[in-house]
């Protein structure tokens, strides 16, 4: 099972220079707006790591721009769940133009689970494992 989720984006005018161009680093914002509609739609929010005694810090971020994002565009970013056995989360993600569907970027995401000591946790925590049995999305236990 693949679970996906997208989130509809409106570009603000803080987020563009003089020439009217989104700025690069708005783009990992929009990647975190994507992790927070997946989790919302999913059961997977960042309140639930809270909940229950972890957090989950990004690692990694890949990004590959393919075309400029300009002001007054509507964006999309569609947000996939990649399962891995490890103590981990991995999302890829694409930013589509939605007049006309053209790939505006791509990324990659990874995510370690951290007690509230934050140290690391090497195993996935018991409420991550019941989270992946639910969605069917690892073969564990």
């Amino acid at each position: 099972m693949e679970l996906k989720a997208s989130k509809e984006l409106e570009v603000r005018f803080s987020e563009v220079d003089s020439m009217g161009v989104v700025w690069h680093g708005s783009y990992a914002v929009y990647f975190e707006d994507a992790r927070e509609a997946f989790g919302a739609k999913y059961g997977l929010g960042y309140m639930t790591f809270f909940d229950n005694q972890c957090t989950a810090p990004l690692v990694e971020l890949n990004m590959q721009y393919k075309k400029v994002i300009k002001y007054g565009m509507r964006p999309r970013v569609d947000i996939i769940y990649r399962p891995t056995e490890a103590a981990k989360i991995v999302f890829d993600y694409e930013i589509r133009d939605m007049e006309d569907e053209s790939l505006i970027a791509t990324a990659h995401s990874v995510q370690v689970f951290l007690d509230l000591d934050y140290q690391l946790m090497w195993e996935n925590p018991e409420f991550y494992q019941q989270w992946k049995k639910r969605w069917h999305v690892c073969d564990e236990g």
